[in-house]
């Protein structure tokens, strides 16, 4: 069977400084805010070439925290609303929901499934106050754009860089591309912790202090406590494992964009629609996702020839039970989408022997 990601076998690969980091935790006797956390933070915002990182218990929270901090600092209230693309991961949509914050749905592009800037402005109302776009699958969303728009009606751009930890665009990575950034380190991202995690990037000192003391229980300093926070924080032994990582996020990109560039030139069959890709850099490929109409049929195919897919994502979220009051609304784009994509194998040590042998497979399905 060729896995769809074998998470061991990567993590195999820094076995020995994982475990030099753990160890360095252990014997540290500080298991909470520590070394770990303060180094990690310095170094993910030096990658990401922002001002600022903290860490924080997972992706979520993340985009929860940075508009929890809009709030706080008055640029916010419940009821504004906020633009997110509509065939997101529902975790985009539900850090909206959670700050009492109105989701506003908006179409993707058809060929780069990111959020199409054409069809934003119209969206925008009095209650507009921030723009969230998704990178999604890895792929940075046309940020020139985006930006323009934000500035011409004074909203925020809160990235959700997920799935894009060292995408560029032009000359800036993901996370440096808007007013702040949400990551999240889910054991299957490419920079991915062994447990949870996840962190803000900003150039904003002010909202970086916020959001520190939100998920700090809304605390700077010990006991005293300036607002109704939340318990959000890296812990050091993920941060630990995450320096490790971190050191080989660039290769595991290059090998990745070998696995995409092979699948890009040689999978030849009309059945299959192949991923669209803007620039070389504009892609880490977190995920290789095709589209077909005969997608359930070809998942099949595959997992009989001993090829594992997985569907990112099956069922869009206006269609999803915990949005109810969407249920009956149309977004053909993203419902197209949801029902047509499947993603293929692709990670840093994927053989060449299993990627010919996918590619072999894919063109030989009728």
């Amino acid at each position: 069977m060729i896995p769809f990601l074998d998470l061991k076998g990567i993590n195999a690969q820094y076995k020995a400084e994982l475990i030099e980091a753990c160890t360095r935790v252990v014997d540290s006797g500080w298991y909470i805010q520590g070394n770990e956390c303060k180094e990690f933070d310095k170094e993910f915002a030096e990658y990401c070439g922002v001002k600022y990182a903290i860490g924080v218990a997972n992706g979520l929270d993340a985009l929860i925290l940075i508009l929890r901090a809009y709030k706080e600092l008055d640029f916010m209230k419940d009821g504004d609303e906020v633009i997110v693309p509509s065939n997101t991961y529902i975790a985009s949509i539900l850090a909206i929901s959670q700050n009492n914050f109105v989701p506003i749905l908006v179409e993707p592009d058809i060929n780069t499934y990111l959020i199409d800037p054409s069809k934003i402005e119209e969206k925008i109302t009095s209650k507009t106050k921030a723009i969230l776009p998704v990178h999604l699958y890895g792929q940075t969303c046309d940020m020139e754009k985006i930006n323009e728009i934000a500035k011409k009606y004074n909203l925020k751009v809160i990235e959700d860089s997920a799935q894009s930890h060292g995408s560029y665009y032009k000359d800036k990575r993901s996370g440096n591309l808007g007013d702040a950034s949400g990551f999240s380190f889910y054991p299957g991202k490419n920079l991915g912790a062994l447990g949870d995690g996840g962190a803000v990037t900003t150039n904003d000192e002010e909202l970086a202090n916020t959001i520190k003391a939100l998920g700090n229980y809304g605390s700077h300093k010990k006991y005293e406590n300036l607002y109704k926070g939340v318990n959000s924080r890296l812990d050091e032994m993920q941060a630990s494992m995450l320096r490790v990582k971190l050191r080989y996020l660039d290769n595991e990109i290059d090998k990745r964009r070998e696995i995409a560039n092979y699948y890009l030139k040689t999978i030849k069959n009309e059945n299959i629609i192949l991923p669209t890709l803007r620039a070389e850099n504009n892609h880490v490929w977190h995920l290789f996702v095709i589209r077909t109409n005969k997608r359930d049929e070809l998942q099949k195919y595959l997992l009989d020839k001993g090829i594992q897919t997985l569907i990112h994502y099956p069922i869009p979220p206006h269609k999803q039970n915990a949005y109810k009051e969407w249920n009956n609304e149309i977004y053909p784009v993203s419902e197209q989408i949801h029902n047509e994509v499947l993603s293929l194998p692709i990670s840093g040590i994927q053989s060449f022997e299993d990627t010919k042998t996918i590619v072999k497979v894919l063109n030989e399905f009728r």
